[in-house]
């Protein structure tokens, strides 16, 4: 039994709307390349998503909501999987931060510090860090109540 089956909504929504959001970003250049699907297929993996939802989020993420994590840890993880996923070809573009900045604020953190966020979490992933160092990181840039 996977853990889609005990968690028809919720949890297991939550994960296909921020898989979603790893595809949008990903398609930006209307291409998803070798490197970028393997990083889908451990993300798809690890978020419980299934081959038939897979292949129907790649052909329409947009048709997915980002379903916001309540746990602040949960947020911080969520980013790190997009951070990661911009920084495959290791250009970030305009369009690529601009899209982070919309999914960060999805995520459920405040606009006015999105900005601030994308931008740390790109400086951070400069270095290739692991989860909790980029977890620190963000939670200083934005320091709030977990």
């Amino acid at each position: 039994m996977s853990i889609s089956d005990l968690y028809p909504t919720g949890l297991h929504e939550q994960n296909i709307g921020h898989f979603a959001s790893i595809v949008r970003l990903a398609l930006l250049d209307d291409v998803i390349n070798a490197d970028e699907r393997r990083l889908l297929e451990r993300l798809a993996i690890r978020l419980d998503i299934t081959i038939n939802e897979f292949e129907a989020i790649l052909k329409n993420p947009n048709k997915y909501p980002i379903n916001p994590p309540v746990s602040y840890e949960e947020r911080l993880e969520h980013l790190y999987d997009l951070t990661k996923m911009l920084f495959l070809d290791k250009n970030p573009t305009i369009d690529k931060t601009s899209m982070m900045d919309r999914i960060a604020v999805g995520l459920g953190f405040p606009a006015e510090n999105a900005r601030l966020i994308v931008k740390e979490a790109i400086k951070f992933f400069l270095k290739e860090p692991d989860m909790d160092d980029f977890k620190k990181v963000i939670k200083q840039a934005n320091p709030m109540k977990h």
